[in-house]
Parts: C-alpha cells; sequence; structure tokens
C-alpha cells in the first residue's frame, strides 16, 4: 500500500481522527494522532450524537467496534418531540410504535453520548498512539514530509499530515486559502446539570430522548445525556459580529439569563429553566459553512476531514457522521492497492468528499433556513411524513 514505511499524523482527537486511526492500524499504518487536551478526562464531552447507519455506523462496523458501540448507546434517546414556544406538543416520537430499532435499518439513528463514543474509539487504538497536550503551533515543511510544532515546545515529524482538527484548524491553512462564511445563525449552546432537580419541567418534557421547539423564527434544541445532565442549543438569526457586540459576558450565567428572559420573552416560563438553574455553562458558536464549490490541488503529504474539511451548521445531525465516513473512505484509499502513490490516493478521496459534502451543505443550509423561519413545525412535521 502507499503507506509503506510512512509515519502519519492525525491532528486532533475528535471521533473523526480516532476512528481513521483505529482503520488504520487495522491496516498495519504507522500512526500518531495529536490532542490538544491535556489528558484523556481533563474535559467533559459534549452532547449526544446520532450515528447513521450509512456514516457514522458505516465506519464503526468497519473498525470493528460495533458490539462494543451496542453495549454504550443509549436505547430510546433518540426519540424526538417537536414542540411550539409555548411548551405545546406537535410531534411526540414516544407514542408510536416503534419499528425503526434494529441496526442496519436506515432510518434508525441511535444516540450516543460523545463521551462514550470517544472511550470505545480510544480503547481500540494500540498504547500510546495518541499524544496528549499536543496543541499545535505550527508546521514545517522538510524535503520529506513535515515537522510539527507544539505549544509545549516539542516537535514531531510525519510524513503524512492529516487535519482533523476541527473548525478552527490549524492545518487547513497549509492546504488551502479557502474560509468559510456566517451562515446568519448564532448558537448559544448550554450545559444544565442535574436537571432532574434543576429544570424539573424541563426534564420531564424531555423525557430522556430531545425536544426541538420552534416559534418567533428562532429555535431551542435540549437533548438528555446519560450523565443526568441536559445539552441544549439556541439559535437566532444575528450579525456575524454579535457574540463581540451584544455586551453579554458569557461566562457570566447570570448575563446569559438576562438575555435569553429578553430573547425569549414570548416563550412560555418553562424554558426560562435552562438558563436559571446553578452551574449551567454557555458557549457562543456562530454558525459557518464552507463554499460549496470549493478546491484544492491534492498533493502526497497533507489532507483533511471533518469540520477542518467542510465545516457546515449542525441542524441536518450530519457533522460527526460526516467525519467518520470521511475517515472511513480515507482509509480505504490509502490502503487501497489500486493507487499506484499517495497524490493519486488523495486526490481520490479529496474529490468524492468533497462532492459528497457539497451536497450535504446545500441541505443543511436548507435545513438551517427552514428551522428558523416561522414555518419551522411545519417543516419539521412534512419530514417525519415522508
Amino acid at each position: 500500500m502507499v503507506l509503506q514505511d510512512k509515519k502519519i499524523a492525525i491532528v486532533g482527537g475528535g471521533p473523526g481522527g480516532l476512528t481513521l486511526a483505529r482503520l488504520l492500524q487495522r491496516k498495519g499504518a504507522n500512526v500518531k494522532v495529536y490532542e490538544r487536551d491535556a489528558g484523556r478526562f481533563v474535559r467533559v464531552q459534549g452532547a449526544t450524537l446520532d450515528l447513521h447507519d450509512d456514516s457514522g455506523l458505516k465506519a464503526l462496523k468497519e473498525a470493528g467496534l460495533m458490539d462494543a458501540f451496542k453495549q454504550s448507546y443509549r436505547p430510546g434517546a433518540d426519540k424526538m418531540r417537536i414542540a411550539d414556544k409555548h411548551a405545546h406538543i406537535a410531534y411526540d416520537q414516544h407514542e408510536e410504535e416503534d419499528s425503526r430499532t434494529d441496526f442496519g435499518h436506515e432510518h434508525f439513528r441511535p444516540e450516543i453520548d460523545r463521551g462514550p463514543l470517544r472511550d470505545i474509539l480510544l480503547d481500540s487504538l494500540e498504547p500510546e498512539t495518541v499524544v496528549w497536550n499536543s496543541h499545535i503551533l505550527s508546521l514545517q515543511q522538510e524535503e520529506r514530509g513535515w515537522t510539527l510544532f507544539f505549544q509545549d515546545g516539542t516537535t514531531a515529524t510525519a510524513d503524512l499530515v492529516i487535519g482533523a482538527d476541527g473548525a478552527n484548524s490549524k492545518i487547513r491553512p497549509y492546504l488551502t486559502s479557502i474560509k468559510p462564511f456566517y451562515s446568519g445563525i448564532t448558537v448559544v449552546e448550554g450545559t444544565l446539570y442535574e436537571a432532574e432537580e434543576n429544570a424539573p419541567r424541563i426534564y420531564e418534557l424531555v423525557k430522556g430522548g430531545k425536544v426541538f421547539a420552534f416559534g418567533d423564527s428562532k429555535s431551542l434544541i435540549v437533548s438528555s445525556k446519560g450523565d443526568g445532565s441536559l445539552a441544549f442549543y439556541t439559535g437566532c438569526w444575528t450579525d456575524e459580529s454579535w457574540v463581540r457586540d451584544s455586551g453579554i459576558d458569557f461566562k457570566d450565567s447570570q448575563s446569559v439569563a438576562a438575555w435569553f428572559q429578553k430573547e425569549f420573552s414570548d416563550w412560555d416560563a418553562l424554558w426560562q429553566e435552562l438558563v436559571t438553574a446553578k452551574g449551567t455553562s454557555f458557549v457562543p458558536r456562530p454558525q459557518y459553512c464552507m463554499p460549496l464549490d470549493q478546491t484544492w490541488e491534492a498533493r502526497a503529504d497533507m489532507t483533511l476531514l471533518g469540520d477542518a474539511a467542510h465545516l457546515m451548521p449542525p441542524y441536518a445531525g450530519e457533522g460527526v457522521n460526516m467525519a467518520m465516513l470521511d475517515a472511513l473512505e480515507l482509509s480505504e484509499c490509502l490502503t487501497s492497492p489500486e493507487y499506484a502513490d499517495m497524490t493519486t490516493a488523495i486526490a481520490h478521496y479529496e474529490k468524492q468528499m468533497r462532492s459528497r459534502a457539497s451536497q450535504t451543505a446545500k441541505m443543511t443550509l436548507e435545513q438551517t433556513d427552514a428551522l428558523h423561519s416561522e414555518g419551522a413545525i411545519d417543516h419539521m412535521l412534512r419530514l417525519f411524513e415522508e
């Protein structure tokens, strides 16, 4: 295979990067994952993920990890309620006879918390595959491959660098100068701990699954987690500079609560539980998308996957699934005897990856607009009728 005797550096230890490491190690490749986190347990992992049969689950199957996944996913966490701003339920999957619980069914999208998924992938790797506390600062091209420079003063070398380092990728600028554009929506992400005690009405409404609420061209998505917390996301049309210009201190829960109470003043008082509970944390996230027609020249020593390659808003649930499918397709190209050299293998991967991502991003942008329109609930109901 074209990877023979080559050192591979995957920058970023999210689901995409770890899936790629697992798939390549199964084929005998020499892989290191460089992750900025100081260690495995230093950061609580984010919200729940729904994995799709033709992407995320497909990658796990090829990685030989489906048994571990079945032991860790959360049955019923995929069940959705759609509500209006008054908390009136317009659609409730909990009331339906569930015929979509079989793995292999295209519409079954089992949920797993990000932390347990990361654990499955980490546990599958050879010892010391992940180099923790590796916050990359820059790269330097050598006669053969790259030298990687990290914040702690250490360096590493690699013949192939794969950027799996997300929306603010440090690797991407070495491959392309194309930048994302602002979608018009800014999300405020929150995590509410001990939800049954701190937000009992919301906790009951979510019912162990998720709630999508819409009104006034805004969205509010709330998901349960296995540790008893709730992850939630507000979605509002804002100027691109809103986070900077709003005057909100997002590290001060009272400041965020004051904004929420004003912005969602016409919504039922139930929703206020999300921002008034003690200990709730918030992060603002303006939503960006890569141009649908982006392209760049393939090279033999670098490529991208996941958000580093094709950032898009989250409103079609495709982010982690796209990253894991990227990992699967890239691993297949790099280990296939079909390709005579690295450039050819990577060019094939990137061509199909960009084409697939462009189609998904177009659909995602359409979904983003629809979910932040006055007709959002009707749009969602039509989706479930199809």
